[in-house]
């Protein structure tokens, strides 16, 4: 919201400066963004308000005229302009009395000025300097709202109202403040000058001078008799009034009108429509003109007269017929649906209800008879409308934000007198006013304690009821509340004390105030957030108990990020067909589980819960390769499977998922795709299932869960997987899977032909319920014994298996068992393999001796001999 301040002076008086306006404003919660000057660099003995006494041709150029400007004590001086507003004023002055007063910005030579015609934005200042143009002598310039810096207007020059002081600096004239407010939903209010005024009035104790509801109606006749209106839904509007103006003439609005509203940010386009804009602005009522006669010959072309009776257009408010279209004021054809609300006459639509008008009853400059609209909509619907056209304007940001119903027929009897005044109309006396849901009156209770209770500021019920009362709230002291008083007006009020209450009435303007906390939210504005000081709770807190399922997670997100992955939230919402591509592997079509769907889906990539999150996985890989090389990502989710919870509600199961892609070696110095390190393509070793595993048996242990607690399972006859696949389980039961994607779902993913590894874990067997804390095992101080011993098994015996066998021939003085070699080839037999090992011997309570060492390996060949067949090397 554009608030310039010299307009906004119209209304209330303001003691304070602009910085400490905009600070106090801010304060009051409605928040300054900005301060813009126009005309501060304008100098004030350079650049003044002149008046023109002389046109007259140039000599030697049709398209110039020569004028005579007075702008100070001296002797007029003398310009060449092209200026194309002047020309009709060509051979006139003030001597020969046929020249009007015209008042214009007059630059020196020396003054800064906006180069005109520069492409460069923003527009450079330039020095103005003494040219002569086609022979004539020029040494000072009248300028164009662009040479001013004031609007991109550079038609003709600025012409200044005629009561502007000749002399005068530019800069004391015209310059002026605008404050830039950023407003929150609740503060629709404040989305009209008068309503800001009624916040400085407040904030302030300035004095407040809106302006008067007038009554300018002429005449014997009645609006009831040119209109007929109808609403057909009274949630849809509340309210409909039609206001007939007669005998306008269009053309310009007046300068000053002009000047404000480009300063608030809107384009003038003529007196009628600007009007509407400035009304809205003004008292935040969007307002619609239609040309009348446009509308009857709409009525007579669909048969409504009767007849010798004169045609008497019905308006009607209702919603869109199946395919109905309109064609707007911006020239687009817009498609409407059952739900959008329309202005509508017999023959048709003619305007989007508080969204644009229609083209077919535009005012345009042969206008001569207005209908002026005043009306209340629908916020929820009327949001809907113009998010569904994608079509956005002044009038809907104010409607979705609501409009008081009381303010119809104030606005559009403040709009018809400034039409009478400056458009020359005749206002037809009365309103068409249909208002099936008239605003309701609102009253809501407060009380010391309960302001106290809220805000923490000790103020007394008389500091309280002041502060209301400077809102305009008319406030009465009772001794209690009253009995029948609506249970929202007193929601939260404690009504068990005895003390006096506060009955407060809200304003007509105010809709925003429903319950006793909006009360002390107002009061807490007017006396200053910064007074509302740090307090204490009066009531101890809850006690503190862990949530075990967050530590769990964190402590996994710690690990993991410690293991060098990257932590990410992905897209819950994905589609049943990318789960069938973790099922090209099948021969045949397996029909899918059911999922959640939505039911308004927004994308065709997001319509349906996901049930596995190794699909968000993918479809993170395969969105991200184009930027990364390297992707090393974990994500702690849910899935979301109906058949596994009750008649109502899914199964939503918490998992981990796991992926890895690209070198298993980062490069510090990649560059997107661009490899850059030392090794070739060959050399680069890309993740596998044993990076995986190893990332995941990391995890384990650092939870606290021993080699013994959890067993990994080949699993080679996975749908999604390839050969290199494995079961997880924990103490016996089934925790997760993890393997390498199988080519087919790769390539179905997009993710070419490098290896990715993929890990979904459940995360629920890791929630303890208290946390899992490690135990100390003692240190011996005794020195180990470390050997190597290699085994030869046949192909089909697991490292696992026979890592178990070492460990239960080991006993307790088998302290560690790593496997550092794996070997296939000559001399062994085929179908063999060498699996080496680093095992460990070590006692709490004494050295081991030779004896002892022989004796344990021995037991350790005999065990593994009986377990797996295989032999010492």
């Amino acid at each position: 919201m554009l608030v310039p301040l010299s307009w906004l002076k119209e209304y209330v008086d303001i003691p304070l400066s602009t910085l400490e306006l905009a600070e106090r404003l801010t304060l009051a919660g409605l928040e300054e963004v900005g301060i813009t000057r126009t005309g501060d660099w304008w100098e004030p003995d350079k650049i003044v308000v002149g008046q023109v006494v002389a046109v007259a041709p140039h000599p030697n150029a049709d398209r110039l005229v020569l004028v005579d400007v007075v702008h100070s004590m001296d002797a007029p001086q003398r310009v060449v302009t092209g200026a194309p507003n002047l020309f009709k004023f060509k051979g006139r002055s003030v001597e020969t009395g046929n020249l009007p007063v015209l008042k214009v910005a007059f630059a020196r030579e020396g003054s800064l000025l906006v180069n005109a015609y520069s492409d460069q934005q923003p527009r450079p200042l330039t020095k103005l300097k003494k040219a002569k143009i086609r022979g004539i002598e020029s040494r000072g310039m009248i300028c164009s709202e662009r040479e001013l810096g004031l609007s991109e207007e550079h038609e003709g020059i600025l012409l200044l109202p005629e009561d502007a002081p000749v002399g005068t600096p530019m800069q004391a004239y015209l310059s002026d403040d605008i404050l830039e407010i950023d407003l929150t939903p609740d503060m629709a209010r404040c989305l009209s000058l008068c309503g800001i005024a009624r916040e400085v009035q407040a904030l302030t104790t300035a004095r407040l001078h809106l302006p008067a509801d007038v009554d300018s109606a002429q005449g014997d006749d009645s609006a009831a008799d040119y209109l007929v209106a109808e609403i057909a839904d009274a949630t849809l509007c509340h309210r409909f009034t039609g206001t007939l103006i007669r005998d306008v003439t269009v053309g310009p609005s007046p300068a000053w009108m002009q000047e404000r509203l480009t300063k608030a940010g809107m384009r003038p386009i003529n007196s009628i429509v600007d009007i509407t804009n400035y009304v809205m602005l003004e008292l935040g009522q969007p307002l619609h003109a239609f040309d009348y006669d446009l509308l009857v010959a709409r009525a007579e072309g669909s048969g409504e007269s009767h007849q010798a009776e004169p045609v008497k257009p019905t308006i009607i408010v209702r919603t869109a017929a199946p395919g109905e279209e309109i064609k707007t004021l911006d020239g687009q054809v817009r498609k409407l649906d059952e739900s959008m609300l329309l202005i509508t006459d017999k023959a048709g639509p003619i305007a989007i209800a508080g969204v644009m008008g229609g083209a077919d009853t535009e005012v345009h400059e042969g206008t001569r008879n207005i209908l002026l609209e005043s009306a209340t909509f629908d916020g929820i619907n009327n949001r809907r409308t113009s998010q569904a056209l994608r079509l956005h304007s002044e009038a809907s940001y104010r409607f979705t934000r609501s409009i008081p119903a009381t303010l119809n027929a104030i606005a559009a009897r403040r709009a018809a007198h400034l039409m009478q005044q400056y458009s020359g109309g005749r206002v037809v006396p009365g309103i068409v006013d249909t208002y099936p849901l008239p605003q309701p009156e609102v009253t809501v209770y407060t009380s010391h304690s309960d302001v106290q209770r809220l805000l923490g500021l000790d103020l007394s019920l008389a500091q309280i009821r002041e502060a209301l009362q400077k809102l305009d709230f008319a406030v009465v002291e009772r001794e209690t509340v009253p009995t029948g008083a609506p249970e929202q007006a007193t929601f939260g009020l404690a009504h068990a004390t005895a003390e006096p209450v506060l009955e407060v009435t809200i304003p007509w303007h105010r809709l925003d105030i429903a319950l006793p906390a909006d009360l002390a939210e107002e009061v807490a504005r007017v006396v200053g957030y910064d007074r509302v000081g740090e307090t204490l709770l009066d009531t101890g807190l809850p006690p503190q108990r862990r949530n075990a399922v967050l530590e769990t997670e964190e402590n996994i997100r710690d690990i993991l990020i410690g293991c060098g992955l990257q932590d990410t939230v992905n897209h819950t919402l994905t589609t049943s067909e990318n789960h069938r591509k973790l099922l090209v592997t099948e021969e045949r079509d397996t029909p899918l589980p059911p999922f959640i769907e939505l039911t308004n889906a927004l994308s065709p990539q997001r319509q349906v819960l996901r049930r596995d999150m190794m699909v968000s996985a993918l479809e993170n890989l395969a969105y991200n390769q184009r930027y990364a090389q390297r992707l090393a990502i974990f994500e702690i989710g849910r899935v979301y499977r109906p058949e596994d919870g009750d008649e109502t509600l899914p199964d939503e199961d918490r998992r981990l998922c796991i992926a890895l892609r690209g070198p298993r070696h980062p490069n510090t110095n990649e560059n997107f795709l661009a490899p850059t390190s030392s090794l070739t393509e060959s050399e680069v070793e890309s993740f596998d299932f044993f990076d995986l595993k190893g990332i995941i048996e990391t995890m384990l242990e650092r939870l606290g869960f021993h080699e013994s607690d959890y067993q990994f399972r080949a699993h080679p006859d996975s749908a999604s997987f390839g050969p290199r696949c494995a079961l997880l389980s924990l103490h016996g039961a089934y925790l997760g899977i993890l393997g390498e994607l199988h080519p087919k779902v790769r390539n179905a993913f997009g993710l070419g032909n490098e290896r990715v590894a993929l890990a979904e874990i459940h995360i629920g067997p890791f929630v303890q319920p208290s946390w899992r804390v490690s135990q100390m095992m003692p240190i011996s101080v005794y020195p180990p014994v470390v050997e190597d011993l290699a085994f030869m098994v046949p192909e089909d015996v697991t490292q696992s298996r026979l890592r178990d066998a070492i460990i239960n021939g080991g006993g307790d003085l088998l302290t560690r068992v790593e496997l550092f070699d794996i070997y296939r080839g000559e001399p062994l037999p085929i179908g063999h393999k060498s699996l080496a090992y680093r095992v460990t011997y070590q006692s709490l309570d004494h050295g081991l001796s030779e004896k002892e060492v022989n004796r344990l390996r021995q037991r350790i060949i005999r065990n593994a001999e009986k377990a797996t067949g295989g032999q010492l090397r």
